[in-house]
C-alpha cells in the first residue's frame, strides 16, 4: 500500500472520530428553561443541607448553607425536567466579624422536577450517589462520559462567598476563615 493511501486512510479516520466527537458532546444546555428550574434546584439542595454540618451544632455562629448547581444535562418531557447538574453546597457562618467556612461537599446529583399548576416547576425528588463503594457506578448510570468528564472540574466558591457575606451583612472584603 502506498504512503498516499496511508495518509487518505489515516486522515479519514481523523476525521471520523473528530466528527464522532462533536457529536457526542453534552448538548448545549436550554439556558431559558435553567434559568426557571436554576433557583428551584440550589433552594432545595441548601433546604435538604440544612441541619447536616458542623456549623448548625454551634448556634453562636447562625450557620446558613448556600448551594450552587451546574447543569450538565438538562431534558424536558412532557412537564417533567431531569437535570443533571454538579452542585457545590458550603456551610457558612460569621464570627468575629469575619465569615467562616464550617462543611461543605461537590458532587453530581439528579434532580426531577414538574411544572406545577401555576406555571413554574417544583422539585419532586433528588437523587445523589452512595458515598465509598457503588459511587463510579451510580456516576456512570447516571451520566454521560462528557458530563462525567466535567465533573472532575472544582467549582470555585466565590459566588457562594459573596452571597453569604451580602446574608450576613459583612463587608465584600471580609475574610473567609475555618470554622
Amino acid at each position: 500500500m502506498s504512503a498516499r493511501r496511508w495518509a487518505v486512510g489515516t486522515g479519514a479516520v481523523v476525521v471520523l472520530v473528530a466528527t464522532g466527537t462533536w457529536a457526542a458532546r453534552p448538548g448545549s444546555v436550554d439556558t431559558r428553561l435553567w434559568d426557571q428550574v436554576r433557583p428551584l434546584i440550589e433552594a432545595r439542595l441548601a433546604a435538604d443541607s440544612d441541619g447536616t454540618g458542623y456549623g448548625g451544632e454551634v448556634p453562636t455562629l447562625h450557620a446558613r448553607w448556600f448551594c450552587r448547581a451546574e447543569a450538565l444535562d438538562l431534558a424536558e418531557r412532557g412537564g417533567e425536567v431531569r437535570a443533571g447538574v454538579d452542585t457545590l453546597c458550603l456551610e457558612y457562618g460569621v464570627r468575629e466579624g469575619g465569615l467562616v467556612e464550617c462543611s461543605g461537599g461537590q458532587g453530581p446529583q439528579v434532580l426531577r422536577l414538574e411544572r406545577d399548576p401555576h406555571g413554574g416547576y417544583r422539585v419532586v425528588s433528588r437523587e445523589a450517589p452512595p458515598d465509598g463503594a457503588g459511587n463510579a457506578e451510580w456516576t456512570e448510570a447516571h451520566f454521560g462520559f462528557f458530563a462525567r468528564a466535567a465533573l472532575d472540574d472544582a467549582m470555585p466558591s466565590d459566588a457562594l462567598e459573596n452571597a453569604a457575606r451580602a446574608h450576613f451583612g459583612l463587608p465584600a472584603d471580609a475574610p473567609v476563615g475555618d470554622c
